[in-house]
């Protein structure tokens, strides 16, 4: 968000802005049609000149700026905000519109521009990312207030999507997102059965599940993928998350095959 965006040599700054406090935002007083905004148009730019540098710190981690957005494609929670930063400076140094179909991504170089697809009820929208965030876990962007209404997530907070980078001039040739099948948390994968079957046990004796268990050939090898769900929406996977690192397991992550 605004409070994450520059240099690497302000990263303590960074820090400070990213406490609990700071990270209370709220939707605009009042209503207003949002439906006419239009989605945001991709152009070639040049990279800003604030906003990328190779490295920045924040709470302690590192992200490294990527060399180039080309076939940037994930999936992952989407989260957004709005009119706590409404009018300060985005990380390339423009003013944060709520209305504006941007966004805010950790690592994408600055500008770029995505589509962002609604995963739980298929909705789209195209945004110019010109800020850093989120660095909350588990979030992969933050949306605009604008951008947020217009694929259906601003009650709920969260939703689970997928971020596409588009080139300048038009859409990529690429099918589009399917609709939100199932959702699980993975919390491990293993070339042992056995090593997989005890974290399955470990994760069920704890009252998390249900758990599957996934085999997998990869490059000739098995693998054993030990998975929670099907989960429902964004806010069971958040739930799900926080449980599985309460007993130790420290990197679950979304998994949608």
């Amino acid at each position: 968000m605004i409070r994450r965006g520059v240099l690497l040599i302000a990263a303590a700054a960074l820090c400070a802005a990213c406490s609990p406090a700071s990270k209370r935002d709220s939707a605009p007083s009042g209503s207003r049609d949002l439906s006419h905004v239009p989605d945001a148009v991709p152009v070639a730019e040049p990279r800003s000149t604030r906003g990328n540098p190779p490295f920045y710190e924040v709470d302690g981690r590192r992200y490294h700026v990527m060399p180039t957005s080309k076939g940037y494609l994930e999936r992952g929670v989407a989260s957004w905000y709005g009119k706590k930063f409404h009018g300060r400076l985005t990380s390339n140094g423009e003013t944060y519109d709520m209305y504006a179909m941007t966004a805010a991504h950790k690592t994408l170089p600055l500008p770029a521009f995505a589509e962002v697809t609604n995963l739980e009820n298929g909705k789209r929208v195209v945004v110019r990312i010109n800020d850093r965030g989120p660095f909350v876990k588990d979030r992969i962007i933050d949306l605009s207030y604008a951008a947020a209404t217009r694929i259906d997530m601003t009650e709920k907070g969260t939703a689970l999507v997928e971020v596409r980078v588009l080139p300048a001039g038009g859409r990529p040739d690429e099918p589009k997102a399917a609709r939100l099948g199932e959702v699980f948390v993975q919390a491990g994968a293993f070339s042992s059965e056995d090593n997989a079957l005890a974290l399955a046990s470990r994760i069920t004796g704890a009252g998390i599940g249900p758990v599957t268990l996934r085999s997998d050939k990869v490059n000739g090898q098995r693998l054993y993928r030990v998975r929670v769900g099907p989960l429902e929406d964004s806010g069971a996977f958040d739930a799900t998350v926080a449980r599985l690192r309460s007993i130790g397991i420290d990197e679950p992550h979304l998994a949608l095959d």
